[in-house]
C-alpha cells in the first residue's frame, strides 16, 4: 500500500522560500517518477514539475528559474519542491504525485493530500 506523505507547506511573504516534501512509504517499484501539481479553488489543476526516474525535469513557465524539483532514492524515497521568490500567485494547494516508469513513460497513480502554500 503506497502513501505519499507531504509535508512543508505553511504561509511565506513574497520574495521569501518554502520548501515542500513528500515521501513514498510503501513504494516497492524498480523506477519512480515524481510530479508537483498546484490548485487554486475554481481553476484546473496545474502541472508545476516533474522529475523523471532518470533525472529528466520539466518545468512550467510560471515557476521556471524560482522552483526547483530533486529527490532521495533513500527508504522511502522523498521528492522536494524548493520554491523560491515566490510570488502572491503561487498560493494555491500543492500536491505531489509518484508512479512508475512504464512503456508509455511515466504513471502518476499515487497523490499526496496537498498541503496549502500560502504567499502575501
Amino acid at each position: 500500500h503506497v502513501q505519499l506523505v507531504e509535508s512543508g507547506g505553511g504561509s511565506a511573504q513574497a520574495g521569501g522560500s518554502l520548501r515542500l516534501s513528500c515521501a513514498a512509504s510503501g513504494y516497492t517499484y524498480d523506477s519512480i517518477c515524481w510530479a508537483w501539481y498546484r490548485q487554486v479553488p475554481g481553476k484546473e489543476r496545474e502541472r508545476v514539475a516533474i522529475l523523471e526516474h532518470y533525472g529528466k525535469t520539466t518545468y512550467a513557465d510560471s515557476v521556471k528559474g524560482r522552483f526547483t524539483i530533486s529527490k532521495d532514492n533513500a527508504n522511502p524515497p522523498t521528492s522536494y519542491l524548493q520554491m523560491n521568490t515566490l510570488k502572491p500567485e503561487d498560493t494555491a494547494t500543492y500536491y505531489c504525485a509518484a508512479g512508475p516508469l512504464g512503456p508509455m513513460g511515466c504513471g502518476f497513480g499515487y497523490w499526496s493530500q496537498g498541503t496549502q502554500v500560502t504567499v502575501s
